[in-house]
């Protein structure tokens, strides 16, 4: 046993210093792998649980499958009695791999073989056959050189059943070492993206993503954002834009600043094509107000069934009837006779022509706009006016 654990670290230091660190299983390899473990023999048998030695010489057809014959010894003992036994086994396993790609390779493995026990009661010796199966796995230190274990059930031709469990060292040679070494010396490119990590100015490159000679991602209109996450690839130079690579639309009313001629456009606020509010249809009213008064003279009634006219005929349109003054008097006492003046015209339009009072919204600005000279009587009088802003035609 210890000319065995010495002979096995000594091959286990030698080639761990001499291989390369590469693993995997590999079509056309061999292997040599040295083993000790225990034996169990069946209670009737009446020989007792020891150690077992042995070798398996295998090969490895493809990837996922391997072949292996074996020759194990156990020197056992009668349990009635006394007198030494020996086991000879010798036979051959096929090996079904599972995850070859990685250092731990497990595998189940199922096969035949022969058992012959020397020293029997009466000096004499049997042999029969076997069926075995069971599990095991590789890890591998490097490329060719891997620890071991197995297990097997063993079944034999006249009904008993023994368990063998070993631990071991394999050694592997020839199949596809050669090229795995040449593989190594090969750049790395962790990401795969074409560019070596030596070179490589953005490591972390999602898959597929197409890059420049520096490993980056492609920025073809040179906003910052690449083109796999850019919604507005095609974007002038110069341009400020957002994490998705679109222009800045500061005010959201769908026109981008730099084309914007009206940046601070109210939100919600239909606006054309230079981001400015659309100009909303307006009339003015030809009611001439007195001086401080909101009464509408006859005579004038005939403009406020126009706007009825035109409310009948888009019943989806509004208005804002808009009261204005002139500058004579206090400006808070003009601000409410401006909304009186507005009122008296939505009045009209509801009483007079059935309009729903729910179209009319009424404002009054009092002499904050106005649109003629307040110096001159009819200045004065062009400003005591009523606006209709229609919505919705």
């Amino acid at each position: 046993m210890r000319r065995f654990l010495t002979l096995v670290c000594g091959i286990l230091v030698g080639f761990a210093l001499t291989s390369p660190a590469a693993a995997e299983i590999a079509p056309g390899r061999y292997s040599l792998s040295p083993f000790l473990g225990g034996y169990t023999f069946e209670g009737d048998q009446h020989l007792r649980t020891r150690p077992v030695y042995g070798l398996h010489v295998g090969y490895d057809l493809c990837k996922y499958g391997s072949v292996e014959g074996f020759f194990h010894y156990v020197a056992t003992e009668q349990t009635r009695g006394s007198g030494d036994v020996n086991l000879y086994a010798y036979g051959a396993d096929a090996l079904l791999h599972f995850m070859p790609d990685g250092k731990f390779v497990p595998h189940a493995a199922a096969g035949l073989r022969g058992t012959t026990l020397t020293g029997l009661p009466g000096d004499r010796s049997d042999t029969e056959g076997a069926f075995d199966y069971g599990v095991g796995g590789k890890y591998f230190i490097n490329d060719r050189i891997a620890l071991r274990g197995d297990i097997r059930h063993i079944i034999m031709f006249n009904g008993k059943n023994n368990l063998e469990y070993v631990v071991g060292l394999g050694w592997y040679f020839g199949g596809a070492a050669a090229p795995a070494a040449a593989a190594a010396q090969e750049p790395w490119d962790s990401d795969h993206d074409g560019v070596p990590d030596d070179a490589d100015r953005c490591p972390g490159t999602p898959q597929g993503v197409k890059v420049d000679r520096n490993g980056c991602p492609v920025d073809s209109d040179g906003d910052g954002v690449p083109d796999y996450l850019d919604k507005c690839p095609d974007t002038p130079p110069g341009v400020k834009v957002d994490r998705n690579g679109c222009p800045l639309d500061s005010d959201g009313d769908g026109v981008p600043d730099y084309l914007d001629k009206c940046p601070d456009t109210p939100r919600g606020e239909k606006v054309d094509r230079n981001g400015c509010p659309e100009k909303k249809p307006t009339i003015s009213l030809n009611i001439v107000f007195d001086s401080g008064s909101a009464d509408i003279k006859p005579g004038y009634e005939e403009d406020v069934a126009k706007v009825a006219d035109v409310l009948k005929k888009y019943p989806s349109a509004k208005v804002t009837v808009e009261g204005h003054t002139d500058n004579t008097g206090d400006a808070e006492k003009n601000m409410d006779l401006s909304r009186r003046r507005a009122g008296a015209v939505r009045d009209l339009l509801v009483q007079r022509h059935g309009i729903d009072a729910s179209r009319i919204n009424v404002e009054g600005f009092g002499a904050t706009r106005p649109v003629a000279d307040n110096a001159t009587p009819e200045g004065r009088q062009a400003n005591r006016r009523i606006d209709i802003v229609f919505t919705g035609l």
